[in-house]
């Protein structure tokens, strides 16, 4: 055989080797990607709109499986509380424990620890002419205790939370230990990433760090393309190698 066809049997072999290469890689990101996120994340779905706008009733959303301890004023949690009805229920953390929760100040908005917080994730809600809707149709005044939280809904006018249960023990609010998830991303339908809210960014604590998710989408992102792309390399890869050996080069 001549030179010429053991460059082609060359070429193909190459080939052959980046296109498997390729899947392998692929298949290890796209596995690992999807095996990654389950472990991190539950699927759960909104029963009620007491988180509109953020999240509205029937939105399958994924939440990051944490630690109580882990909790962050602005987060959206899941959590359990047998006071509340021991079903699970998604609402917003505005308090930890030592902060003293109170609404409205003289300019609507929600305060923690006498500091005034923007919410724009609120339904505005019908409001006077030139005013702007309260950040609570109702006024109250609550002080967390230490390992506990203080949750309300976006939904405001009809939201049940620790609004409703501010005569029960702790002033409305539940145990760091009742949270299971913090709700990340709504996928269904794909409304993207819930943003951590800079409004208390500058309150003792901060805002948690956002999840893995995106590298998780990523990795999985990134396989396809990787799978796809190997699949069809090694035949183009052949069918090119042929095309450049001279008819009748190898004998």
């Amino acid at each position: 055989m001549s030179g010429t066809g053991r460059k082609e049997d060359g070429r193909g072999w190459l080939g052959a080797m980046v296109s498997g290469l390729a899947m392998a890689v692929g298949c290890v990101l796209f596995l690992g990607g999807f095996v990654w996120a389950a472990v991190i994340y539950q699927p759960y779905t909104v029963p009620t709109d007491s988180m509109s706008p953020t999240v509205k009733p029937g939105d399958r959303v994924l939440a990051e499986r944490i630690d109580g301890a882990d909790v962050r004023r602005g987060d959206v949690v899941v959590f359990t509380d047998q006071v509340w009805g021991a079903t699970p229920m998604v609402k917003r953390v505005v308090g930890v424990g030592g902060d003293k929760v109170a609404c409205c100040g003289r300019d609507g908005r929600l305060t923690v620890n006498g500091t005034p917080v923007d919410e724009p994730y609120l339904d505005p809600g019908p409001a006077a002419p030139g005013t702007k809707a309260p950040a609570s149709p109702q006024d109250f005044s609550a002080t967390v205790p230490q390992g506990q939280l203080f949750l309300l809904g976006d939904e405001r006018a009809t939201s049940l939370d620790s609004r409703v249960h501010l005569q029960d023990g702790g002033e409305g609010s539940v145990p760091l230990s009742a949270v299971q998830a913090r709700v990340d991303a709504v996928a269904w339908p794909m409304d993207g990433m819930i943003d951590r809210p800079s409004s208390f960014a500058a309150l003792p604590g901060g805002v948690s760090a956002a999840g893995p998710l995106p590298f998780q989408l990523g990795a999985i992102v990134v396989g396809v393309v990787l799978i796809l792309g190997g699949a069809v390399y090694g035949p183009v890869a052949a069918r090119l190698a042929r095309r450049r050996t001279p008819a009748g080069a190898a004998r």
